[in-house]
């Protein structure tokens, strides 16, 4: 009508009588009937004349219905249907009463459900979902394949399947695949959209494999075997192959005793299954960048907090070119994971969540190139308050006490409602899991302007939901990796270059130390624990072991080349011209055969140019080779590499019964876990890594132990702050020490003062899993002295047991006065701790042998590693047939 009257207007005979009838027809019209278009034509916002409750509930709905609309103009057709209606409710909601409100609350939310469900990004299609319970509470947000044979098995309960909902056709479910026993995981469509890869375990008896089936259900064949491995999160490479994450390199986590998995690659069919990722750690949910690279979450950690070290990094489809990709130095969250890319943009989602929490919290959306840390690179989130759990407060004691800003990394574990599973659908509009009642998750259809929208809820849970559609295919990038070869090459275009190395004076490295931090194969459940779980106990406050690869030279412009083999998890550090550490890496690399990897500088930003190759001096050069460090590499056991030199030139006044052993005690008597020297040393620390006061006295041994997240700067701990060092490089009443015994007491520190080499025990069951006294005589021993010998707290205040000298025990001080006949058995006890190890070695002490069940997981890492050897031997062969 209103178009008629226009074109009226325009006619030459319309009289101005009539003219002005129609003009003040017209203008009622569009005052009286549509007061939506005049305001959109105006530019003005209809429900700026709400209430501020009344707006903030419509105006979410509002924003997402205007994008529909204008997004998919063909397909979203009811667009200003929705308009209309939704102004109506506001002008109703505006002046209702409080009788009226629930009534139009049920009709907003009606109308919401409608308008934001007819987005054609979930009517498209169907979409895939999984059925099943939450995980049960473990150990850290890793733990959910309860393997068998593995310390969490009984926390396994099956139950579940692979279904798709119509939201076309009124939210038409049906099952695809049901497991009654078991769990189906990780589902992953194909590039054209007709098949579908998952992980299913059958039943508790069964562990979880790989399978694909077509997206109706049919053809499932599975590609994965074998007895107690964990095949988890595969995804389709653009080349045709698969990646996934599995425990087939059969490691352990530091700080406790739970299995790890590691990025796997397979062919399509399921043959030739190689290793790509190789930390100590977790590696999972793999997903494609659109660049080809294989983005995935990793927990590791070297020298640093277990909590904190959990982030985002992506690699090439072989395992060539790791890099960071979000987060690595900050406090919370404790995980970033089930990361995906977003359509269209360099955007990423990922799950944000606490470390001792299941696989949920937050989802947030991620601007890698606005930074890598913090909450910056945050540009959306659920819930909208989610990065006030990222407070990543930096607090520090004296070292002694509880460390003030460890909690963190539970923080997300805090929401009063979690997210999970978010799959992008654009850059707008993301479907997830979230709570609807208790465990219970729902699948939810949000978007960054505020809604959140429920499309199916059925017990006991719904998780992994994903469009059954065709998606674009990433780049394929060719494999770096030359099977013939052992080794790869690394370079350092300038070691001076990065944040923390402002105070280094160029000249001052000399030599870069190359340092295994090997994988925890082995485990006890008896257990050392101050700041983590240490299962056996291994060092006094770090959970890591740590094998010195050697040393290579540093050029004059801060270059290094160098040549390491391949398959080791490294890090490195920096070395003056007395071998004393300046700076190390607290995280690991590795390389892959025939691979050339390296990076800028130290801690660079990654927006760094990085110089002309051929302006570097060691790049001009062929890679250099590793100098060995006192002897082949091995693992570094302060027993055999550090007590020698304190009896060849400390014991004689340093020993129990003299002046100087009251004052410091660096006798080499084996105690309970640790040696008496050992203890002496740590104990007259610190517990934990704080910087320094200025001004403030060093303290004896300044290690990081299991320190902070953030990059800490060059001199920040190690032989530098130590006073130690000063003492040994010093003449010390006389006793002054040859080069190779300080270096040995110099390395020590700088490997964060480590005490064993291996987490092999011959005494899993033992008090911290390394006592010859089995727990019957150490309670009898505990009696008689009135010590708490199987309590760790006893040894932190000093060695209470000798067992080479065991009359010099101090847990038998005035025994003897008080109570001749029981400081005789007391004696006997612990005599015979000395000929348990004079029979069975510990792995403190020369001729240790692995035993019984150390032996069986020694002897499946050695197949584990044989079935890797014969599949590179096969696609070596395949790549010569080319």
């Amino acid at each position: 009508m209103i178009k008629n009257f226009r074109a009226r207007l325009l006619s030459k005979t319309f009289s101005l009588s009539a003219l002005f009838a129609a003009t003040v027809l017209l203008m009622a019209l569009v005052a009286f009937a549509l007061p939506e278009d005049k305001s959109q034509a105006a530019g003005d916002n209809p429900l700026q004349t709400q209430g501020k409750q009344v707006r903030a509930a419509l105006e979410p709905v509002q924003a997402a219905i205007k994008d529909l609309s204008a997004t998919f103009t063909t397909e979203y057709i009811h667009g200003e249907e929705y308009l209309s209606r939704l102004y109506s409710l506001g002008r109703r909601m505006d002046s209702a009463t409080p009788e009226q409100l629930p009534a139009l609350n049920q009709e907003l939310d009606a109308l919401k459900h409608e308008a934001l469900l007819a987005n054609p990004l979930v009517t498209r299609q169907p979409i895939l979902f999984i059925t099943r319970a939450q995980y049960l509470p473990d150990h850290h947000n890793t733990e959910t394949m309860f393997q068998n044979g593995e310390i969490n098995t009984g926390s396994f309960r099956g139950g579940g399947a692979m279904k798709v909902i119509d939201i076309a056709k009124g939210g038409a479910v049906t099952t695809l695949l049901a497991t009654p026993e078991g769990i189906v995981r990780d589902p992953e469509i194909s590039y054209d959209g007709h098949k579908v890869t998952f992980s299913m375990r059958k039943n508790p008896a069964d562990d979880y494999h790989i399978y694909e089936m077509n997206v109706e259900g049919t053809g499932m064949r599975q590609l994965t075997t074998g007895p107690r491995l964990s095949d988890l999160d595969p995804n389709y490479l653009p080349d045709g192959r698969v990646v996934f994450s599995s425990t087939r390199e059969p490691k352990v986590c530091q700080c406790n005793r739970h299995i790890q998995a590691n990025l796997f690659a397979m062919g399509g069919d399921g043959s030739n299954i190689t290793q790509i990722g190789r930390n100590t750690l977790f590696e999972g949910h793999p997903a494609m960048l659109p660049d080809g690279r294989v983005m995935y979450d990793r927990w590791e950690y070297v020298d640093k907090q277990f909590g904190p070290a959990f982030a985002l990094w992506a690699a090439n489809p072989d395992g060539t070119n790791q890099t960071l990709f979000y987060g690595n130095n900050s406090w919370s969250p404790g995980g970033i994971i089930q990361a995906r890319p977003v359509p269209g943009t360099n955007k990423v989602v990922a799950t944000f969540v606490a470390c001792h929490d299941r696989p949920w919290g937050a989802i947030c959306v991620l601007d890698p190139s606005i930074g890598m840390n913090g909450k910056l690179p945050i540009v959306s989130c659920w819930p909208a308050n989610a990065r006030d759990y990222l407070t990543n407060r930096q607090e520090y004691g004296d070292g002694q006490g509880g460390h003030p800003s460890a909690g963190q990394i539970d923080n997300f574990g805090g929401l009063p409602v979690k997210y999970q599973d978010a799959y992008p659908l654009s850059d707008k509009y993301f479907i997830c899991s979230k709570q609807v009642s208790g465990e219970q998750m729902g699948l939810f259809l949000v978007d960054v302007f505020g809604n959140e929208t429920l499309l199916h809820s059925e017990q006991p849970g719904c998780y992994d939901a994903m469009p059954i559609t065709a998606r674009t295919r990433p780049a394929i990038i060719p494999s770096r990796i030359d099977y013939a070869r052992e080794d790869g090459r690394f370079y350092i275009a300038d070691v001076y270059r990065g944040a923390g190395m402002e105070s280094v004076k160029r000249g001052t490295v000399k030599t870069l130390r190359v340092v295994e931090a090997p994988v925890k194969l082995f485990w006890s459940n008896g257990n050392w624990n101050v700041d983590a779980t240490q299962a056996p106990a291994m060092n006094w406050n770090c959970t890591s072991n740590k094998r010195i690869l050697g040393d290579v030279p540093v050029e004059k412009d801060g270059s290094v080349y160098f040549s390491c083999q391949a398959g080791k998890f490294i890090y490195f550090q920096l070395l003056d011209a007395n071998g004393m550490m300046i700076r190390s890496m607290r995280s690991g690399t590795t390389i892959q055969p025939g691979e050339t990897a390296g990076c800028i500088g130290c801690h660079d930003k990654p927006q760094a140019t990085m110089p002309n190759s051929a302006s570097l001096i060691a790049l001009r050069k062929s890679a250099v080779r590793i100098k060995p460090w006192h002897g082949a590499p091995r693992d570094f056991n302060y027993l055999t590499e550090v007590q020698p030199v304190f009896d060849k030139h400390c014991v004689s006044c340093h020993d129990y019964g003299k002046p100087a052993g009251e004052k410091l005690n660096l006798a080499g008597d084996l105690g309970l876990a640790f040696n008496t020297s050992y203890i002496e040393l740590r104990r007259r620390s610190a517990l934990r890594w704080f910087p320094d006061k200025p001004g403030a006295p060093k303290l004896l041994v300044k290690a990081v132990d299991d320190g902070p997240p953030e990059a800490l700067p060059a001199f920040a701990w190690g032989s530098h702050q130590s006073h130690l060092a000063d003492v040994i490089r010093s003449e010390h009443h006389g006793v002054r020490l040859d080069r190779e015994s300080v270096d040995r007491i110099v390395t020590w520190i700088d490997l964060n003062a480590p005490y064993y080499g291996s987490y092999a025990t011959a005494v899993p069951d033992n008090a911290f899993g390394r006592s010859p006294l089995d727990p019957g005589k150490l309670q009898r021993l505990s009696d008689l002295t009135g010590r708490r010998l199987y309590d760790q707290g006893s040894e932190i205040q000093g060695s209470q047991v000798s067992f080479n000298r065991p009359e010099l025990s101090p847990c038998l001080a005035g025994l003897k006065d008080r109570n001749p006949e029981g400081y005789r058995e007391a004696v006997s006890i612990i005599r015979s701790g000395m000929a348990i190890l004079a029979h069975y070695p510990r792995e403190d002490m020369p001729g240790f042998k692995l035993m019984g069940a150390d032996a069986q997981r020694e002897e499946k890492y050695e197949a584990r590693l044989a079935e890797e050897a014969k599949a590179r031997r096969a696609l070596m062969k395949a790549a010569l047939k080319k």
